[in-house]
């Protein structure tokens, strides 16, 4: 089992965990930025759960894991390195850039007792409108992800990190998201062969330790209806396991999500899931349900529903790769102050981060050289970009702010700036168009316009008014099929800090960019 939880301060232990640790002997842990503090605490809270895991008379220590992808969706914060994420990575076409980004990812996590990383993303995201892999991908060719997985979970392993491929077997041509519904991709098995497993085949090869499966139904290779990926046994044995010859630990994505909890349920879909093949069942969230998986589990064993050959395998797995990787030595056994390596936040990956942002944003389109602009006082510039209400699930909402504009100050100070608060009325879109008639030239920054026409308007609205348009894309680059007609596009992929700060650099010709487009960009 791998188990999330919420204390009643962050970051500490629950009692709810450590119950789960000491009674259960749950080898698993997941964190959250709920779980999140400064550098220290995180090592005092990995330290303190792997002491009472060896208290409780574990063999092994705990799996403890994170969703450090990186870019739109990382969990760890102040204290350690901004890293950019996978379609920025993927943007400079050079996968060794990849490889270097994992291995330092990976000697931050390891050196704050986090030795399990749920990445690399290396689902092939060919459709446009996918509402939750978008730039969490490397790009829509097979290949290209593949590649540049690979090196990433290279990376991370040569750090000393359980690396993840997820999600199996792809989850990059859905255009619904499996945290709210279930998806089904429809592809027969000779297109899955050429493009969504590819990266997957070429990753075991590689020597993948983990494999996360997709909440996703597939009927080219599950024959009852509806049955997603995560709890089909055809999926997970026949195909990863027996046609793909895949031994390592194979992990659910959480099973608390809609396309599990609101078909066949969380603790039914458990034993489903073991059933199916899987190693690890991950339940992020509620204790409630975490205890009811546990008792549903025993119960299908001791009813003969759920082989105990099948756990035998599953533990095997897990004992195998612990092995591998971890070690009670590698852990502070007194309880005492901790004291972070000094590889968290260290200022040659901050130096690596920063090269790899300036050749993955992208210059998308300049028309008639309006890029670079001209800082001075009597060039009249408007920047007008949304508060960031179009997460994904999956993304940290402790991240969703931007500085977008502030940035743009730090190179021209006079700029003004306009944050429009979402959802925006026809009043507001209306407010923005009328202010931009004073400038000379408008920077827009937006947010996967495709689920905001409201954005859309307020660019149209502006470039109908004969301005100089420079329109920024801080999360989905194809946002550029919604308005082809502005003068100047750049991709900046994510809305970290740098990101951002390279792009505001760049606009104002004070950094060069070098990235190019890992995907192409609809006629709409």
């Amino acid at each position: 089992m791998v188990f999330g939880f919420k204390a009643a301060a962050a970051p500490e232990a629950s009692e709810a965990i450590l119950e789960l640790i000491r009674d259960y002997h749950v080898g698993g842990i997941i964190f959250f930025a709920r779980n999140i503090g400064m550098p220290e605490e995180i090592l005092n809270l990995t330290s303190l759960l792997q002491r009472e895991t060896k208290e409780a008379g574990q063999k092994q220590p705990l799996l403890i894991c994170i969703d450090q992808e990186n870019g739109v969706v990382r969990r760890l914060g102040e204290g350690t390195t901004v890293f950019p994420g996978a379609m920025l990575l993927g943007a400079t076409h050079q996968p060794e850039l990849a490889y270097q980004m994992g291995l330092a990812t990976g000697k931050e996590l390891k050196a704050l007792g986090i030795n399990w990383n749920l990445a690399p993303v290396v689902d092939v995201n060919n459709n446009p409108f996918n509402p939750v892999i978008g730039v969490r991908s490397y790009g829509e060719k097979a290949d290209h992800v593949a590649a540049f997985g690979i090196a990433a979970m290279k990376g991370m392993q040569e750090a000393g990190v359980i690396t993840t491929l997820k999600h199996f077997p792809g989850h990059g041509d859905t255009n619904l998201d499996s945290h709210l519904e279930l998806p089904t991709i429809l592809h027969d098995m000779e297109r899955l062969n050429e493009i969504e497993l590819v990266p997957f085949k070429k990753g075991i090869a590689a020597g993948a330790d983990t494999i996360m499966t997709a909440h996703v139904y597939f009927p080219a290779l599950e024959k009852k209806a509806g049955l997603p990926a995560t709890l089909s046994h055809a999926v997970v044995t026949g195909l990863l396991r027996d046609t793909l010859g895949f031994d390592g630990v194979v992990t659910t994505d959480c099973m608390e999500m809609k396309a599990i909890a609101d078909t066949v349920g969380t603790a039914h879909g458990a034993v489903m899931a073991l059933n199916a093949g899987v190693d690890l069942i991950m339940i992020s969230h509620q204790h409630g349900l975490q205890k009811d998986a546990i008792e549903a589990i025993v119960s299908a064993v001791e009813h003969g529903k759920l082989a105990e050959e099948i756990i035998d395998k599953a533990v095997a797995r897990v004992q195998r790769l612990k092995a591998k990787y971890l070690s009670w030595d590698d852990i502070p056994m007194k309880e005492e102050k901790v004291q972070v390596p000094a590889v968290v936040g260290c200022s040659k990956h901050h130096k690596q981060a920063l090269k790899v942002f300036k050749q993955g944003i992208t210059l998308v389109k300049n028309d008639h050289n309006l890029l670079p602009l001209s800082p001075v006082p009597e060039h009249k510039v408007l920047v007008i970009y949304p508060n960031n209400s179009y997460l994904t699930m999956v993304e940290d909402k402790r991240y969703s702010g931007n500085a977008f504009g502030e940035l743009i100050q730090e190179v021209h100070p006079t700029a003004a700036v306009e944050e429009l608060k979402v959802p925006l009325t026809g009043g507001d879109i209306q407010e923005a168009v009328t202010r931009a008639v004073g400038y000379d030239t408008v920077i827009l920054g937006t947010l996967t316009a495709a689920q905001s026409p409201e954005q859309q308007q307020v660019v149209r609205g502006i470039k109908a008014l004969r301005k100089h348009t420079v329109v920024v894309a801080m999360r989905s680059p194809y946002d550029l099929a919604y308005f082809p007609d502005v003068d100047a596009y750049i991709a900046a992929y994510e809305f970290t800090t740098p990101a951002l700060r390279m792009t505001a650099r760049a606009i104002y010709g004070q950094e060069q960019v070098g990235g190019k487009l890992p995907v192409t960009i609809p006629i709409l």
